[in-house]
C-alpha cells in the first residue's frame, strides 16, 4: 500500500509516517518511480508506535523496543533481551517520576484555585447590597 493509504487506514498523517521511516520504525520498500511502498503488517507497526508514543516513550527507545515486539499482536518476540527490559524498566521509572510531579503541579493548582474561590466569595460576602444597580 502507498502511504495515502497507510495514513487513512491508521489515522496518521503522511508527515510523521515519514518521521517514523527517518527514525528507523517503519520500513518501506520502493517502488521503481521512488514511491513507498508498505507492507499490509505496517497498519499494525504503526498503531504500536502510536501507542507506544502515547504512553511517553521516545523514538530512540520505540526503535530499541520494536524488533521485540511482534507487529501483529504487540506481544514479545523472540528478540527481547534482557537489556531491553532494563531500558523498559528505566523508561517507566521516568514516568511514574513524571506522573508525580504533574500530581504535585495539580495540587498546586487546586491549592490557588481554592484559595482564589475563597477570596472572591468572601470579597462578595463584604460588599454592600446593591439594589437596583444602586448602593443600599
Amino acid at each position: 500500500m502507498r502511504i495515502g493509504e497507510l495514513s487513512r487506514r491508521t489515522g496518521v498523517s503522511e508527515r510523521s509516517l515519514r518521521y517514523y521511516e527517518q527514525q528507523g520504525l517503519l520500513a518501506a520498500a520502493r517502488t521503481p518511480s521512488g514511491q513507498r511502498e508498505y507492507a499490509e503488517v505496517a497498519v499494525d507497526r504503526v498503531i504500536h508506535i502510536q501507542e507506544l508514543f502515547a504512553a511517553g516513550l521516545r523514538s530512540n527507545t520505540i526503535a530499541g523496543l520494536l524488533p521485540c515486539m511482534r507487529d501483529t499482536d504487540g506481544g514479545p518476540a523472540r528478540e527481547a533481551t534482557p537489556r531491553l527490559v532494563a531500558e523498559l524498566r528505566a523508561e517507566r521509572d521516568r514516568l511514574d517520576r513524571a506522573m508525580r510531579e504533574l500530581a504535585a503541579s495539580r495540587d498546586v493548582l487546586d491549592e490557588v484555585i481554592a484559595a482564589a474561590s475563597g477570596a472572591a466569595d468572601e470579597s462578595v460576602a463584604e460588599s454592600p447590597e446593591v439594589s437596583d444597580g444602586l448602593p443600599a
